[in-house]
C-alpha cells in the first residue's frame, strides 16, 4: 500500500478484503458481497487507489463524498444525475469521473468490479 509507483492488475478475489463503502441497506439482492484491495492509500486516506467489487446496490447520494475516476472491469452501473434526471450506464472498458458534491443515484445492476482513484 505504500510506495510511489504501482501497476494496477486485476487480482484474484481471495486477495481482496471485505469493505463497507456501500450502505448495508443499499443492497438489492440477497448477495451482499463487497470487497476491496488498496494499491495505494495516503496516511490520511485523502488519496486512495485500488480495485473494488460490489454486488447489486441502489443508493441515492445527496452529494458524492469524493472526486473519483474509475474504470469498469466487469459488471454494470447506472448513474443518474439528480439535477436533470439524466442516466448513463457504464460497463466493462468504460472510464468515467464523478466530481465531489455531485447529487446522483448510483445503481449497480450487475456485480461491479472496478479500478478507482479517489481524491477527497
Amino acid at each position: 500500500m505504500s510506495g510511489d509507483l504501482h501497476r494496477f492488475v486485476d487480482i484474484p478475489g481471495g486477495d481482496m478484503q471485505p469493505s463497507d463503502f456501500a450502505s448495508p441497506d443499499a443492497f438489492t439482492t440477497a448477495d451482499k458481497t463487497e470487497r476491496n484491495h488498496f494499491f495505494h492509500a495516503t496516511l490520511d486516506h485523502s488519496v486512495l487507489a485500488g480495485i473494488w467489487e460490489c454486488a447489486p446496490t441502489r443508493e441515492v447520494i445527496g452529494a458524492y463524498p469524493v472526486n473519483e475516476m474509475m474504470t469498469i472491469l466487469s459488471g454494470s452501473v447506472t448513474v443518474t444525475r439528480s439535477k436533470d434526471n439524466t442516466a448513463e450506464t457504464f460497463t466493462a472498458g468504460d472510464t468515467f469521473f464523478i466530481a465531489k458534491g455531485t447529487a446522483c443515484v448510483w445503481e449497480i445492476t450487475e456485480t461491479l468490479r472496478k479500478y478507482y482513484f479517489i481524491a477527497s
